[in-house]
């Protein structure tokens, strides 16, 4: 099956098995190794990447499903000689300890920042209105789909806060 991928503001054309994921066409057919393998099941977050701004699994969702859509992953949030800003706080705050799940947990964060800027509630919201706090509670549940095995959740949730703060600062100087 022929198929596009706009992949990181990139056109990639590939012939794939209508059965082939995401996750794999992204690994094995584009080279991306970023975006990791973990329990193949939807449950870990491992593979989360955003397809168009939302966070998706990729081990669940198949390549043909993602064509005509602008697929993001971590290769396409930052570079190591240019972090985004969430990438630097996770630097800075230690959110990882092994690094596998790190991809997937800042992918899973950027949209989720992009879900509270655009006033989206989660189960732990205090209402269904914004403005929403970035405690430690509204942070695990928005990333809860994303797990740790190495437990540096503390470092995460403090990684996530503090990108969060700058990027307010940021916004309000413009």
């Amino acid at each position: 099956m022929d198929i596009t991928l706009d992949l990181n503001g990139t056109s990639h054309r590939l012939d794939v098995d209508p059965r082939t994921t995401l996750l794999d066409a992204l690994r094995h057919d584009l080279g991306l190794t970023g975006t990791k393998k973990g329990c193949d099941h939807g449950q870990c977050g491992a593979c989360t990447v955003l397809m168009d701004g939302r966070r998706i699994n990729s081990c669940l969702t198949l390549a043909c499903m993602a064509e005509g859509k602008e697929i993001t992953t971590i290769e396409g949030i930052g570079t190591p000689d240019q972090l985004s800003p969430l990438q630097q706080q996770f630097l800075d705050h230690d959110g990882f300890q092994c690094g596998y799940c790190t991809p997937g947990q800042i992918c899973s964060a950027t949209a989720m920042l992009e879900e509270i800027a655009a006033g989206w509630p989660s189960h732990a919201s205090g209402s269904l209105e914004g403005p929403f706090d970035l405690s430690h509670a509204e942070i695990a549940e928005r990333m809860s789909g994303n797990l740790c095995r190495c437990a540096a959740y503390s470092n995460i949730v403090a990684a996530i806060r503090q990108a969060a703060k700058a990027d307010a600062l940021h916004k309000d100087a413009a």
